[in-house]
This record gives structure tokens, C-alpha cells and sequence, in this order.
């Protein structure tokens, strides 16, 4: 179960204690709506007033940070010796990759973040202000439009979530070739959706094309496997809920479900996965189904019996996402 850190946690309490619940609330719904039904193309400035930026820190950030904390954990399991110190982090909102990074990559010193809604980034250095790692606390936080290529500094990681669903189709090549450039690790999210999947698909390969190899989640730079239109590579993060996070969304469980697509594409050589887990693990008695993805067979359906002693251990303790067989596993 994923928990937002402490200090982040009471930076939004005490952030979104200003803002009155009843007004917040009818902002999140109409987010979720937007999120749901996907957003205008003539109303990319989604985060336009201080209401809507507290609406969306409220409903997205603590959902947005689990899921990029699970992806850039992933990546960093097969780059052990990945010790960022530059972090650039592109269409940011409110800074949730931000946390995540540091989070991740105790390592990362500078950190320099874009965000064209003015609001937002207000909201995203008060945030950062009460944050226990100086990478969040001195972020740099600079207005960018995404309009094509992405004006940045060059930087170990650079990270751009939930960003490429509100980019115009002929937008989205340009702006990843650029975040591509003057970096050894780039990493993209999406909602866990078949269009956040396309468009995660489409930026796997152009990376790929400009001469990096893909980290995670794939065990391989080949074609993705998964019949197109038929299924879509997915995992899913689970998050508390506070007490605040169930009222404005009218929500009554403790704790919600977070699916997302990413990919984590890096220069160089490095050690790779043999396969990864695409679908939640299936136990049944004295046995466990595992979906891979693997570098060698493609699509592969997995039986881990009870007879095999420490493999069956093994993929009991197996989640979805994480590589089979696992780094200190069994072969």
C-alpha cells in the first residue's frame, strides 16, 4: 500500500485546509470527469485558477506520486548503479515526480521543474517549501509551454507524467525527442488506459529510434508483443485514502487503485529483466499464474507449482509489475 511521505502529506493538509470543501469538491468532480472523457484540446490550460490547482493536488497528486514512485523503483532495480544528480521534470503540476525522484534518488541535487500554469506553480513551491529534501526544497520552477520541442537543461533524469494526453498528436514526437536530448534517463507515465498506452507505445519506440534502450517495464527493445487493440500493458499502484481524499471525491473505501503505462528509456548498457509480470498474479491452491512479457518468447503465460519449492515461494510473493524471476530470486 502506498503511502504519500510525511512531509509531503502535511504540506498538502495544510495547503488544502484554505480551500473551502464543498467548492473543492465540485472542482474534483469536474476533473474526474475531464480525466475520464479525456481533455479539449482548446482547454489545455487545465489548471487555470487556485480552485482547480487545489482540486487537482487533492484528487491527482497523491495517485500521481504512487504511480511514479512505483515506475522509477522499477528503473532504478535494473540500474543499480544510477545515481542521478540533475532531475528535470517536464509538465509538472504540482510537483509530484518532483517528490517522487527525490524519493527514489536520494542522489539528486539540482532539480529544475516546467509548468505552464501560474498557479500551479505556486502551489507546487509552497509545497515544496515544507519538503525534508533540499532536490524538492530548491527546486527551480520555471513557466514552459509546451508547444513543440521542450526547452530544458541537459540532466541525468528527466521525467514527463500525465503529460502527453493533453499534447496535440503532432506535439508529442517533438517534445520527447527533446526530452530525449542531453540525458541519460528519461521516463514517461500514463494513465493506465489503451490511449495512455498508445501514446506510451509511441514514445517507447521514437526513443528506442534515437538510440535508447528501453530500462522497464519491457525485458526488450522489440515490437510490444500485446496484440494491438486486443489488451494493453498496465500496472496498477494501491494508495491510502485520507479522510480529506474520500470526501471530495465522495469516495467511502480506505483506499484506491492507481493504473498507469510508463516506459523508462536510458543510454547505455545495463542489465535487463527476463521477463516482467503484466497481469496481477492469479493464486490458486498449491499454485500461482504469472502473465510475462520476456526478452526471449514474447507473451508468455507462467504455472509456478508448489513442487518447485522455492520458485512456487517465490512467485507467491510476486506482484504485478514487478521482473520474474525476481533479481535475487530463482533462475
Amino acid at each position: 500500500m502506498a503511502e504519500l511521505p510525511g512531509d509531503l502529506s502535511a504540506a498538502l493538509d495544510e495547503a488544502l485546509s484554505r480551500a473551502d470543501s464543498g467548492t473543492l469538491s465540485r472542482s474534483v468532480q469536474k476533473l474526474m470527469h475531464q480525466y475520464r472523457d479525456g481533455f479539449d484540446p482548446a482547454e489545455r490550460m487545465v489548471l487555470g485558477s487556485a480552485t482547480d490547482v487545489a482540486a487537482y493536488a487533492a484528487y491527482r497528486m497523491p495517485a500521481t506520486y504512487a504511480a511514479v514512485v512505483a515506475a522509477l523503483e522499477r528503473s532504478a532495480e535494473l540500474m543499480p548503479g544510477f545515481s542521478p544528480r540533475t532531475h528535470v521534470d517536464v509538465g509538472a503540476g504540482t510537483g509530484a515526480a518532483v517528490w517522487a525522484a527525490a524519493e527514489v534518488w536520494p542522489s539528486i541535487e539540482e532539480t529544475t521543474v516546467l509548468e505552464q500554469a501560474p498557479e500551479a506553480i505556486a502551489f507546487g513551491r509552497r509545497l515544496a517549501e515544507r519538503s525534508d529534501s533540499p532536490a524538492v526544497r530548491d527546486a527551480r520552477w520555471r513557466r514552459t509551454v509546451i508547444a513543440g520541442p521542450v526547452r530544458k537543461p541537459a540532466a541525468d533524469l528527466v521525467t514527463m507524467t500525465y503529460v502527453l494526453g493533453e499534447l496535440p498528436p503532432g506535439v508529442r514526437a517533438d517534445a520527447v525527442r527533446s526530452l530525449a536530448a542531453d540525458s541519460e534517463m528519461v521516463v514517461l507515465v500514463e494513465p493506465g488506459t489503451p490511449a495512455g498506452y498508445e501514446r506510451v507505445i509511441e514514445a517507447r519506440d521514437l526513443l528506442v529510434e534515437l538510440g535508447l534502450s528501453v530500462v522497464a517495464p519491457c525485458p526488450h527493445d522489440r515490437a510490444c508483443p500485446i496484440p494491438r487493440g486486443e489488451d494493453w500493458c498496465h500496472f496498477a499502484e494501491r494508495l491510502n485514502r485520507t479522510a480529506l481524499h474520500r470526501r471530495i471525491k465522495v469516495g467511502t473505501l480506505g483506499f484506491e487503485d492507481e493504473k498507469f503505462s510508463y516506459v523508462a528509456a536510458a543510454r547505455g548498457d545495463r542489465s535487463r529483466a527476463a521477463g516482467r509480470v503484466v497481469r496481477r498474479p492469479v493464486q490458486r491452491k498449491g499454485m500461482v499464474s504469472l502473465r510475462l512479457c520476456t526478452e526471449a518468447d514474447g507473451l508468455l503465460e507462467a504455472t509456478v507449482s508448489k513442487r518447485q519449492g522455492e520458485v512456487y515461494r517465490a512467485a507467491r510473493k510476486t506482484d504485478w509489475g514487478d521482473p520474474w524471476p525476481p533479481a535475487q530470486g530463482p533462475n
